[in-house]
């Protein structure tokens, strides 16, 4: 069928797409998630600074010049972090990203599988947890700052701290601080369990009424209360979601079954899996 165009008494002309008449907007990004999409391009989820979660295209990211060089250097990685110029209209499902200038790629910790497990479930927490457009400078202060502490010996209470305040900043904390059934102060005991269905805590005198309890040491519960109790260090001095002061030294055997009943609450509360809790977990007794 053919269309007629639209002459002087239809309406105005019909005028080609543009993309240059749309408005380009800057940010300090890292990479949470990518896809290639074709030989040469690449979709990306990148939290920003200024602008939250974004869906872009990088056309051409895997493309180079005859001189070699290109506008992405070779495409974007994961967790990269990097200064972004890209078109921005929140009502389109997928803006595209014309500029990457690489600030930190993290070598050191892409030498740790563990470092980088830490790291890609931090990045998959985010991108479930967070609205598209919905900007949390503070947090991502508190990833850029996190991400190297990762391939460090203090990998483990780092990443409970950032996933701590992530799960805060987000509105998914449990309640860790009362039961959830009485509303006792929970922690004094020497026992303690966790309920998914009750969002937190449980009491030793409730637990028989709580079908889907989890044991928790009583110990660690106590920990998890006093990492939250800890003073965050702001870019003034304020408080805000960077990572704790002073952290106590933590192993697995300690961050392990937290990370584990943190994930169980996630879970429950957004009825689906997580990806990489299973191989943060890996090896979990």
């Amino acid at each position: 069928m053919r269309v007629a165009k639209p002459g002087p008494d239809r309406g105005h002309a019909w005028r080609p797409y543009n993309r240059s008449s749309m408005a380009l907007a800057r940010d300090r990004c890292v990479c949470l998630r990518k896809l290639d999409y074709s030989e040469t391009s690449q979709i990306l989820l990148l939290l920003g600074r200024e602008h939250g979660l974004l869906r872009v295209i990088a056309k051409g990211a895997h493309r180079r010049t005859k001189a070699g060089a290109s506008k992405f250097d070779g495409g974007l990685d994961l967790l990269d972090v990097g200064d972004a110029v890209f078109t921005f209209d929140p009502a389109r499902e997928l803006n595209t990203l014309t500029e990457w200038g690489l600030r930190e790629g993290h070598l050191e910790l892409r030498r740790s599988l563990r470092a980088m497990y830490l790291a890609q479930y931090a990045a998959e927490l985010i991108a479930l947890l967070f609205q598209e457009h919905d900007p949390h400078p503070a947090l991502f202060d508190s990833l850029v700052k996190t991400l190297p502490e990762m391939a460090t010996p203090r990998a483990e209470e780092t990443f409970l701290a950032f996933q701590l305040d992530l799960l805060r900043e987000s509105g998914y904390l449990p309640e860790l601080g009362h039961c959830g059934e009485c509303g006792l102060p929970a922690g004094a005991d020497e026992y303690a369990y966790f309920s998914a269905d009750r969002g937190g805590v449980v009491c030793r005198n409730c637990e028989g009424t709580v079908p889907d309890r989890l044991s928790l040491d009583a110990r660690l519960l106590r920990l998890v209360q006093g990492v939250l109790r800890l003073p965050r260090e702001g870019a003034n001095g304020s408080a805000s979601a960077s990572p704790p002061l002073r952290l106590p030294r933590l192993t697995r055997y300690q961050t392990d079954p937290i990370n584990r009943l943190l994930a169980v609450h996630v879970q429950h509360t957004l009825g689906r899996r997580l990806r990489m809790a299973q191989y943060v977990l890996e090896g979990a007794g």
